[in-house]
């Protein structure tokens, strides 16, 4: 009994001193609290930051408008010419189809249908040139007529199957033309200008009826040249009574007539003027550039000079396209053909 209560006692005794221990613990750790002071606030997290919204979209910035430059002056007034059409007035019936006449008021195809030459004020020494060969090969006739300068003057063959496309777009560009008067050259009838030609076997009322027929072939011209390509009437011409027969049926006609032959006397009976030059005779580059010069000199040396081409190949329109470019910055004009015509000096 005495041994179970040793036992009680010690076991309290254990257990007092087991909260002695904790006691002391709770008390040191009280003190080195109370040593080290309170624990610093913590501070408090800053929030994260709200998302910010999108950014809209940048709009896309404009172009600068342009600076706003002075208006163009208006275009100059056009100087283009036309020509005009075939005037009832200057026609009469024959017995092919309708032949030029002079007007009841006195007007004549040689002043309606002729392009505008520089006034008196020009004082430049003055060309002009017919360039013939036209109407049988529309292609070539087409390119004649849109690079040839406006100032030739055309002659459009009587054997023309279709000439009036070519001819509206020649007085679309202001060009005058001629008809080309088909007569009996040298070396015929090798030499043959065509079923229609002025002949000097011929009695005058036929060859008064050929000539009728190639004057109703078309209408709106000048006047005739008497030449068909490379060939231009010799026979024919030499003789004085049907020749001057020809031209004083023009000149009642109100036509002007172009005599070819180089050096022949100009026409007697009609309004009219001979050729200075021959300008493709031979037909080579070299050749033109050199008659395309003489006509120059000529004109320089007497005021004015006519050439004749008798067919527009396209190495000739290429030469000739080449001279009239700087022609006028050699003082040198070019003309119609219409404005070098000469008085007849025989009337009847």
């Amino acid at each position: 009994m005495a041994v179970a209560g040793a036992v009680h006692r010690g076991g309290w005794r254990l257990l007092g001193l087991f909260w002695v221990l904790v006691l002391l613990g709770l008390g040191g750790l009280g003190g080195m609290l109370a040593l080290l002071g309170p624990p610093e606030p913590r501070l408090a997290e800053a929030p994260p930051p709200p998302l910010a919204a999108p950014e809209p979209a940048a709009e896309p910035v404009p172009a600068p408008a342009p600076v706003a430059e002075a208006p163009a002056p208006p275009p100059a007034p056009s100087r283009d010419i036309t020509i005009p059409g075939a005037d009832p007035a200057l026609l009469e019936a024959g017995p092919h189809g309708p032949v030029p006449r002079i007007a009841v008021d006195g007007r004549t195809s040689i002043r309606l249908y002729a392009r505008p030459a520089p006034g008196r004020s020009e004082t430049r020494p003055r060309v002009a040139l017919i360039v013939g060969g036209l109407g049988m090969n529309a292609v070539l006739s087409e390119q004649a007529i849109a690079r040839l300068p406006p100032q030739a003057t055309l002659a459009i063959s009587p054997y023309a199957p279709r000439p009036g496309t070519l001819l509206d777009r020649a007085r679309a560009r202001g060009m005058e033309f001629l008809v080309s008067l088909p007569m009996e050259p040298n070396g015929y009838p090798v030499n043959d200008p065509g079923d229609r030609a002025l002949l000097t076997r011929l009695p005058p009322a036929q060859n008064e009826e050929r000539l009728l027929w190639v004057l109703s072939r078309f209408q709106g011209y000048v006047g005739a040249v008497g030449a068909v390509g490379p060939m231009r009437g010799e026979r024919f011409a030499a003789l004085s009574e049907p020749f001057g027969a020809m031209q004083e049926q023009l000149r009642r006609r109100g036509l002007l007539y172009i005599d070819p032959r180089p050096g022949a006397r100009g026409p007697e009976r009609a309004w009219g003027r001979t050729v200075d030059v021959v300008v493709d005779e031979p037909a080579t580059r070299t050749e033109i550039d050199l008659k395309l010069g003489v006509l120059e000199r000529l004109a320089r040396e007497r005021g004015s000079a006519l050439g004749l081409i008798g067919d527009a190949t396209p190495v000739l329109v290429d030469r000739v396209e080449a001279w009239t470019q700087g022609l006028e910055e050699r003082g040198v004009v070019i003309v119609p053909a219409s404005s070098l015509i000469r008085r007849p000096e025989v009337t009847q």
